[in-house]
């Protein structure tokens, strides 16, 4: 899901490293003290989820974790999953420091959207419900990765269509399995602490 460098249009490098700079920087102003070791634990674990790629066809994918970020963090999800692709591109050279804006954009917009829209309906019901709320969350939030990070290779020319469609097509099993992990996750964090889920939803 990293898109490398030199694979893209200047105009769409620039775009997605101002975007992903406001949302950082609103993450940021979102973030408070109570929920800087979520940020930190959700930060490592997207780092090391996505650190293990398996080949499949000319690409590889690799499990991602952003909407369970997204429905544990809200906006706060843009800096911590900055901080795990920052990482990854200066320890691993995992898509590059040019890219490092777009890249922050394809992953964390989704992670945000999909924690305001579902985070509401995870509090409802039972955990149970919740779960399911939270895997249809982990699944969407990858779906919608695969979409931006077409959408940003459609953009930089038509040479990069094949890719942009086999980017989705490949996503798939992670998207199920993105799902039965994050409705897990969700589950254990509506028993051990639903006051998670029953508080003022993150900015």
């Amino acid at each position: 899901m990293h898109i490398v460098d030199g694979a893209l249009s200047n105009p769409v490098v620039i775009g997605g490293a101002l975007a992903a700079a406001g949302g950082i920087a609103w993450g940021l102003k979102s973030l408070d003290l109570d929920r800087i070791p979520t940020a930190g634990v959700l930060s490592a674990s997207f780092f090391v989820a996505s650190l293990i790629h398996v080949p499949i066809g000319p690409s590889s994918v690799h499990l991602i974790l952003n909407g369970l970020a997204g429905l544990m963090l809200g906006w706060a999800a843009f800096p911590a999953l900055f901080v795990g692709l920052l990482l990854q591109a200066v320890f691993f050279g995992f898509g590059g420091l040019t890219v490092l804006g777009i890249n922050t954009l394809n992953i964390a917009l989704p992670a945000v959207l999909v924690g305001v829209l579902l985070r509401p309906l995870i509090g409802r019901g039972t955990p149970v419900h919740g779960a399911i709320w939270g895997g249809i969350g982990g699944a969407s939030a990858i779906a919608a990765t695969t979409v931006m990070v077409g959408g940003a290779l459609a953009l930089s020319g038509d040479q990069f269509l094949p890719a942009a469609k086999l980017v989705f097509v490949t996503h798939i099993p992670v998207m199920a399995i993105e799902a039965v992990l994050t409705g897990f996750a969700i589950l254990l964090a509506r028993k051990a602490k639903p006051e998670l889920f029953f508080t003022r939803a993150p900015a």
